[in-house]
């Protein structure tokens, strides 16, 4: 049986991730790996996450089955949350899903179902799972302009350019916030912009938010998906709730579909059920239960809204030391770095400067120069500057 079998591409994040534990250098720096870490290096529980799984270990009564679409009030709570009070509720449907990931093969299953023949349309770069997660489903991929590695911006025009010969049906997918591992975002008229692209070629977004809440505000971070919902007859969100609620374990996510009406919702709502039932029969509860009890609480709610604003101002802090800090050393402008939003950002690296900061200076991070600027602090970011400013 398995004598026929190759061996699997080793996925970098996971590869460093294992070259950093066993590291024994006091001194090593992991800005690889994609999780909120606070100024003492953890990841710990959100203080209202905490509170609610006090509540959830309280009053639970059973752990029975919710059914292939998950929790009917975590849904109704999440669609609020991404789509906002306004939104054409008679035209949305959500399945919970075992984190985002889960979500983006859940709805590349639909678009393969729907589609068979669309090509969906990727940002160079883009977030290194999406392309197994997409491919997976057996949808035939094309990459389009996105980052600008010498301003550390969006190539908007060349973005525009490329989508603007996609084909009508095919899918486009755009990373909601906090762009991941660029840290570069379209600003609203951008959006603007592309959303008429969009409506006017016939395209189908698939919008990836991961990171709402972590970019400008929670509010302001769903702003591109609520024009698109408002202008489009069709689209669809996979939504995260490991960053913002920092439940990473508990695998907490929805998948959204906006159909061009109720009936059709129906149907691909249907779908969604069905495709769930063959891939994961039923989604994990517990982390997605702790995340309802925040939401539906006015009082938890008001208190994980303040501490997520904390991590993400801390890291706009961040952003501006190691700006001032690389530019000081390199004597190179780095004021990209704060114009930047969310966790991640790309500095000007070559595979092999990353090899050499893991090896001579145990600074571990993506091959591409991807660095998770939560992963800094204030006793490391200086030592950080100056090993790059000296590797580069």
């Amino acid at each position: 049986m398995f004598e026929t079998l190759t061996p699997a591409k080793p996925d970098p994040i996971l590869t460093i991730m294992a070259a950093f534990r066993e590291d024994k250098r006091a001194d090593k720096i992991d800005v690889s790996v994609g999780v909120y870490k606070d100024e003492a290096g953890g990841t710990p529980i959100v203080a209202a996450v905490r509170e609610a799984e006090l509540l959830l270990h309280a009053q639970q009564q059973t752990k029975t089955y919710l059914g292939p679409l998950g929790d009917v009030g975590f849904n109704d709570l999440m669609r609020g949350l991404v789509f906002g009070q306004q939104a054409d509720k008679a035209r949305i449907r959500t399945a919970q899903t075992p984190g985002g990931c889960g979500a983006l093969r859940l709805l590349a299953d639909l678009v393969a179902a729907a589609r068979p023949d669309a090509t969906v349309h990727i940002p160079d770069p883009t977030w290194v799972n999406h392309e197994p997660l997409l491919a997976s489903s057996g949808l035939k991929l094309k990459s389009y302009s996105y980052f600008d590695r010498a301003g550390g911006g969006v190539r908007f025009d060349a973005m525009v350019r490329d989508l603007a010969v996609a084909k009508p049906g095919d899918v486009v997918l755009l990373h909601g916030c906090c762009h991941n591992p660029t840290g570069a975002d379209l600003d609203m008229a951008q959006w603007k912009t592309i959303g008429t692209l969009m409506l006017d070629r016939g395209l189908f977004p698939l919008v990836d938010l991961a990171y709402q809440g972590l970019g400008f505000g929670l509010e302001e971070d769903a702003g591109p998906v609520r024009h698109l919902a408002s202008i489009m007859p069709e689209m669809a969100v996979a939504a995260s709730c490991s960053k913002n609620f920092a439940v990473y374990r508990d695998r907490v996510g929805a998948a959204f579909i906006l159909a061009s009406s109720a009936a059709a919702a129906d149907v691909a709502g249907a779908k969604l059920a069905t495709i769930g039932r063959g891939m994961w029969s039923m989604p994990p509860d517990h982390g997605a239960a702790a995340v309802k009890i925040v939401l539906e609480d006015e009082g938890l709610r008001a208190n994980w809204k303040a501490e997520l604003d904390g991590m993400r101002e801390r890291i706009q802090m961040l952003r501006a030391n190691l700006a001032s800090e690389l530019t000081r050393l390199t004597n190179s402008d780095f004021s990209f770095v704060t114009r930047q939003t969310g966790m991640f950002s790309c500095l000007p690296l070559t595979d092999g400067q990353a090899q050499r900061l893991r090896d001579e200076r145990g600074v571990y991070l993506l091959p591409d120069g991807r660095i998770n600027v939560a992963g800094l602090n204030a006793q490391n970011t200086a030592p950080f500057a100056k090993a790059f400013a000296e590797t580069r």
